[in-house]
């Protein structure tokens, strides 16, 4: 086994059949994804006539009170086997999104169907999450997993250029709900492909036979907040991805609005720096092993802060156009170099019985502070003007790389388990 792990190494790093299943599902769900991009706005607008205000309920309501739902959802997932929490968070979502279609052909869909929906979906999303990190550290031994974070980012930012274009045209095509249904086949797709993973997953023991207590809820936090490693990587990530996300519905009215692209030169100017993506998940790994982890996180996390406050700078025409496209490939090149780096860092430094729990609260604090971040800056907005607004969130964006760790964490002991490999 060890020496045809060796050889795998050498052929570029296979990590085996049953991490091919597992990447394969994680691209098909991605795509999904991306294709079905703003269809639930769409719907919302087209199809139910809602107004604004109901289509930001849509947006941060759904997303907020979905990872609600998924607080106890962490510490349940922990002792038990991950594959099949997977394959049923797959199906949860396959059910939850098929309901749209089913009910718009029947004509009884309602605004407070999306809503509930989307809170469904963004529940299970958040236990996927949970659940696919615990699993890839069980799936490959520790010197692997960095390779396998920076293909999950490469796939993430192919599905971002491939999908919306092509769920566009089946929005033009097909209209919106067309898009729901090619979301939920996805996922239906990704847990057959998990299925396919096969093999043998204990299964976890809790430490003691008593049923979980409320206290329970809180095991992710206090085992982030308790390491020093992972304390401030927890808010650096919290405020950064809370503060970039808050200020681009603003740079949508900004852009469609007072500069006025039209909404083709929108799209391009996220499509192509996309492509950052693909270059920087390509460039994590060498560079890790080149300089080390904790320098490219450092790096690439203080990089990545520097460029949205250009997001505050773009004019009309051309030029302000190919501004935004040069900030963005920026953002995103250090952000695909940065996530993989970072998602390795994180697995490391969490003990193997604490990952489900730790992933849980990191993405439901992420979920959160996004969703209340996006709120206050949609009213900042309406104050102060969209450009001031994005200004002042890039500006709050150059302290986030001080929350970064400082020096390279030890090693973490944990004792040697039992590992399923491929």
């Amino acid at each position: 086994m060890r020496s045809g792990r060796r050889r795998g190494h050498l052929l570029g790093h296979r990590l085996g059949r049953r991490f091919g299943w597992l990447w394969g599902a994680y691209g098909t769900s991605a795509l999904g994804t991306w294709l079905a991009f703003g269809a639930f706005p769409l719907i919302a607008v087209q199809v139910l006539h809602a107004g604004p205000a109901e289509v930001a309920a849509l947006s941060s309501a759904g997303a907020a009170v979905g990872a609600a739902v998924a607080v106890p959802l962490g510490p349940w997932v922990e002792f038990r086997r991950k594959r099949p929490v997977l394959i049923a968070m797959d199906l949860v979502r396959f059910a939850a999104l098929l309901t749209i279609p089913t009910a718009f052909a029947l004509g009884v869909l309602g605004f407070l169907q999306l809503l509930l929906v989307s809170v469904v979906v963004a529940a299970a999303d958040i236990t996927f999450r949970a659940a696919s990190g615990a699993y890839l550290k069980t799936l490959l031994p520790a010197e692997d997993l960095l390779v396998a974070n920076a293909r999950f980012e490469s796939t993430t930012w192919t599905t971002t250029i491939i999908g919306p274009p092509l769920g566009g045209a089946a929005i033009g095509l097909l209209g919106p709900v067309a898009t729901v249904v090619a979301d939920a086949v996805s996922y239906l797709l990704s847990a057959l492909g998990i299925r396919a993973t096969g093999g043998h997953e204990p299964r976890p023991e809790r430490p003691d036979a008593a049923r979980m207590r409320a206290g329970d809820l809180l095991d992710g936090w206090r085992y982030i907040l308790a390491d020093a490693t992972l304390r401030p990587l927890f808010f650096n990530t919290a405020c950064f991805n809370g503060l970039l996300m808050a200020a681009e519905p603003l740079l949508v009215v900004l852009m469609l609005g007072r500069l006025g692209f039209t909404p083709w030169q929108y799209g391009l100017a996220f499509a192509v720096p996309s492509i950052g993506g693909l270059l920087g998940s390509r460039l994590a790994r060498p560079l890790a092993t080149r300089f080390g982890q904790h320098r490219v996180l450092v790096a690439a996390g203080t990089l990545r802060a520097l460029c949205p406050i250009g997001l505050a700078l773009p004019g009309p025409g051309t030029g302000g156009l190919l501004l935004v496209m040069g900030v963005e490939f920026g953002i995103i090149f250090c952000c695909a170099v940065f996530n993989p780096v970072y998602a390795t860092y994180r697995l490391e430094r969490t003990a193997s019985d604490r990952v489900a729990r730790t992933l849980s609260a990191w993405a439901v604090t992420t979920k959160t502070s996004t969703a209340l971040l996006t709120a206050v800056w949609g009213v900042l907005g309406a104050l102060l003007g969209p450009r001031t607004a994005i200004g002042l969130a890039g500006v709050l964006l150059l302290a986030t790389p001080l929350l970064l760790p400082r020096r390279a964490a030890a090693p973490l002991r944990e004792p040697e388990t039992t590992r399923s490999r491929a």
